[in-house]
């Protein structure tokens, strides 16, 4: 007998396969196109949630850092960002602040309307668990929360550090109800993104395809290393040069918290990103990887899942 969960494993392993047929049957357009953030694919938010309200990541030379925003009617804070629907959420706020050029994005008169946007279901409800209190609830940590960009700096012998406090939004005004994400309000919703944010996001973005988006929305890590091959194939591009990242490099990057089991825990982040990279692969086909000891390479075959002369 099939149980409920075998029956959600066969359905999303069969639009995985529809997402891949798809993106090498067709050939990408502008409609595909969409943007991250270059900073928040240097370093990322975490997987889970981090049981904190400070979060830091470090990246060679560049670091990001995170502090939860105070909820004044509750006293306390909102809590951290955290999972697939900040990184979702990022993907969709780059790609309308590179598009519209307009700081103010348009969220739409319903809740369903946005959360199809940006790649979630109206249709699971409206308790905790439901793609609509989890997308209301990680609005307001990601929306409300200070980052700070470091990243060091380098003239000749002299050396110093450049320091980016942000917030991203400075005004947003939402009238969806999170039980009734389908409810239409007679006023549109809309958020403001704060001016250093939107010249941060829309300065160098990352173009990826929103298929493979779509595709791989299911895990964080597998959308964190497919920002990551978008990133590094516009760079073999431009260079030449296979492109190496050892596995720890790689794991103090990305938001996985593997930290605590010593090369037990190396190992198993390896483990899971190799799997997640065999799909990312599977859905860029203009991606081509080697195996390393200790880590991956990213070869100099590679091409951008979206071609510079498709992009804004």
């Amino acid at each position: 007998m099939t149980t409920t969960k075998d029956q959600s494993l066969t359905n999303a392993g069969h639009k995985f396969l529809e997402a891949i047929v798809e993106i090498r049957q067709d050939r990408v357009t502008l409609d595909d196109a969409a943007f991250m953030a270059r900073q928040f694919v240097q370093a990322t938010l975490p997987h889970s949630n981090p049981q904190t309200d400070t979060w830091r990541r470090v990246n060679g030379n560049f670091a990001l850092g995170i502090q939860a925003g105070f909820n004044p009617r509750t006293g306390k804070t909102y809590g951290l960002p955290y999972g697939i629907i900040p990184r979702l959420l990022l993907f969709w706020i780059t790609t309308e602040a590179v598009k519209t050029k307009n700081p103010r994005l348009m969220l739409g008169a319903s809740l369903a309307d946005f959360m199809r946007e940006v790649g979630l279901s109206p249709t699971t409800g409206g308790g905790v668990r439901g793609d609509a209190k989890r997308l209301h609830d990680q609005m307001e940590r990601l929306f409300s929360a200070s980052i700070t960009f470091v990243g060091d700096l380098s003239e000749g012998t002299h050396k110093g550090e450049e320091v980016t406090d942000l917030k991203i939004s400075s005004h947003r005004v939402l009238w969806w109800n999170p039980r009734s994400p389908g409810q239409n309000t007679l006023w549109q919703s809309y958020v403001d993104l704060r001016p250093e944010f939107f010249t941060a996001i829309t300065a160098a973005p990352i173009p990826v395809d929103t298929r493979a988006l779509r595709a791989l929305k299911r895990s964080p890590l597998a959308l964190d290393l497919y920002a990551l091959c978008c990133y590094e194939a516009h760079r073999v591009e431009r260079t030449g040069r296979t492109r190496s990242i050892p596995w720890r490099a790689l794991q103090k990057q990305l938001g996985a918290e593997y930290d605590a089991g010593g090369e037990a825990a190396a190992w198993e982040f390896a483990r899971k990103a190799r799997a997640a990279l065999k799909k990312v692969a599977a859905v860029m086909p203009s991606l081509h990887l080697d195996n390393l000891k200790g880590g991956i390479a990213i070869l100099p075959d590679s091409h951008p899942a979206i071609p510079k002369k498709r992009t804004p």
